[in-house]
This record gives C-alpha cells, structure tokens and sequence, in this order.
C-alpha cells in the first residue's frame, strides 16, 4: 500500500451505501471490516432502509489509502455501491475554543456510540440564494450567533443523540456531512424536525438526500439482510 495519507488534524470519514448482489460475500465482508479494524481504523455497520441501498458503513480513520482499500475489498465482496461520500472530521470555525476534553471527540470519535442503534445521514451546504440567504456573505459576528442558536437546539437532544459532523467543501458535492446516532428512530426524526426552525437552518441551509439505518455487528446485520 502507498505510504499513508492523512488529514493535518482529524480524521478521513467514507459513507458507503451499498446494494447486495448475486455474487456478495458474508465472510469477504467480514474479513474487509476486520482487517480495516485491525489496522487502526473504525467501522459502523448497519442495514439501510428503504430503496436507497441495503447495506451501509461508516468507515473513518487516519489514512485515506486504507479507506480507499476497505471500499475496494467490499466491492470485490460483491456489494454494488448505490452511493457514497467522502468528508473529513473537523472542528467548526465557531467551536475553537472549547476545551479540548470537547473538541476531541469531533476530530477522533469513538463510534458508535454505546445504545445508539439508529443511524442516518444527509449532507448539507449553507446556500448562497442572494442577497438575503447567502451565508458566507454574513459578518462572522451573525454567523456565530446563529449558530450558537442552531447548537442550543441541538443541546436539547442530549442523551437521545450523538451527532458527528464532518467537512466535505472541496471533496464531495456538498459542504458537510451529518451522521446522527439516536436511541430510537423518532430521536432523529424529532431532531432534525426540531433544529430546522433555527434561523441558521430555516433560512441558510440546503439538505441532500437522507440515509437511515440500523446499527448491529456485521455479521449480525449480514444475517438480517440474508446473506451468507
């Protein structure tokens, strides 16, 4: 393998999305999950519902290379890949200075978190839509404020949620990515209902597709999906 690749600070984060074949593989799925975790690296696996894909991992660690080659051995398992995307965890620009015990986990998360077995994802930009919904032509003084509004909201869901959120400005087509962990699947769906009133979101934000799973050992949600 090519001599790694890594964030300054942070980690790679790789959403894939995936759709079984005739010709997947539960043990090469196994064995692709198990060696990219022995190699240092995180991943969450959880069956997807709806039409969207079936199957999805969260897979994130410090050498893009070895992303690259978990996403190569599933598809050689047989997973057809529906959709994916590529971000980088990071600290916001509004966030800085918090204590380091709380920035930590934003760059180098722990996943997944203990009894939080619904999972979805979206990415999201902050829009550009004129004079009166372009984001990045606010002062940093409104923005901050908005935001802190906008985590207020989210503060709410402590306890029900654990969010992680990821940048993606110049790697894929959006500007971040959203992953949320929640107790139960009416969590995510009263948090994200709940945040988007927040000015930051009414009025500055645009969403892209939703991704919703279950999260379970892989062998456990490969079972589930009946492959074998």
């Amino acid at each position: 393998m090519p001599e790694p690749l890594s964030p300054s600070t942070g980690w790679g984060a790789l959403h894939l999305f995936c759709k079984l074949t005739p010709s997947t593989d539960a043990e090469a799925i196994l064995t692709a999950v198990k060696s990219a975790q022995a190699d240092g690296h995180q991943v969450v696996t959880f069956a997807v519902l709806g039409h969207k894909a079936d199957l999805g991992f969260l897979a994130l660690g410090p050498d893009l290379w070895r992303l690259r080659a978990f996403q190569a051995a599933i598809q050689a398992a047989g997973l057809e890949l529906a959709d994916s995307y590529v971000s980088l965890t990071e600290v916001s620009e509004y966030a800085k200075g918090m204590p380091e015990e709380r920035l930590r986990p934003r760059l180098y998360p722990e996943l997944p978190p203990e009894g939080k077995n619904a999972i979805c994802f979206y990415p999201m930009s902050k829009r550009r839509g004129g004079p009166d919904q372009n984001w990045f032509t606010l002062p940093y003084e409104d923005r901050e404020r908005l935001m802190y509004e906008h985590g207020s909201s989210g503060r709410k869901f402590s306890g029900r949620i654990v969010q992680l959120i990821t940048g993606s400005a110049g790697i894929d087509d959006y500007e971040w990515g959203v992953t949320l962990f929640g107790v139960r699947p009416d969590d995510l769906k009263d948090v994200v209902y709940t945040m988007r009133f927040d000015e930051a979101s009414a009025v500055y934000a645009d969403f892209g597709p939703f991704f919703t799973g279950l999260i379970a050992e892989p062998a456990e949600v490969l079972a589930q999906l009946g492959v074998s």
